[in-house]
């Protein structure tokens, strides 16, 4: 298999299909920083049961699952929109595509019904590597790397996003996605 992709803000980790990590398994994570320090990227196909209203009680109110952005720093609230420039200190991941920015103005925002439901996403914690260890995962063949876009961050059937990633990616990626979860059971 031939993965040419380098890792960079804005490119997704798709875990390799028999990845047995329990937070990773079966996990498109997105990439909203890579540097020389490290890597910090939120898993996009995890929702968790539970709304943004119900984790947060003094936040505004809006149509919004939260999601399991990885195991780092599992009390935070991070978000990923399409917001731009409206939200001071927002980072851009790609075109069209930000990370964080003012959460206080985000929340005006959603109170002022500025923000709709698909132009943000919640998580809940963050997954992160150090300077080495993403690449050394890469080597060790635990990820795939690919090209993100924005359908990705807001893709409608969470839970179907790592089969059809691969599948979009074709060649061998796509027998890729029909690997059984348990090899043991086909």
């Amino acid at each position: 298999m031939n993965n040419q992709t380098q890792p960079s803000r804005g490119t997704l980790l798709i875990s390799e299909p028999f990845l047995d990590d329990p937070y990773f398994k079966r996990a498109v994570v997105l990439l909203s920083e890579h540097n020389e320090e490290g890597s910090i990227g939120f898993i996009l196909n995890k929702p968790t049961d539970i709304s943004v209203n119900e984790a947060i009680s003094d936040f505004p109110q809006i149509d919004s699952m939260l999601y399991f952005g990885g195991p780092v720093q599992t009390d935070s609230l991070q978000y990923i929109h399409r917001l731009g420039e409206k939200l001071e200190g927002s980072q851009p991941i790609f075109d069209g595509l930000y990370w964080g920015g003012d959460l206080e103005k985000l929340k005006d925002m959603i109170s002022k019904k500025q923000v709709q439901a698909n132009d943000i996403r919640f998580f809940v914690g963050y997954s992160g590597w150090d300077s080495t260890q993403l690449n050394q995962e890469i080597k060790d063949k635990s990820w795939i790397v690919s090209q993100g876009e924005s359908k990705h961050a807001f893709f409608d059937e969470p839970k179907k996003l790592w089969n059809n990633v691969l599948k979009n990616m074709g060649n061998e990626f796509r027998m890729m996605a029909n690997f059984p979860e348990d090899p043991s059971l086909n």
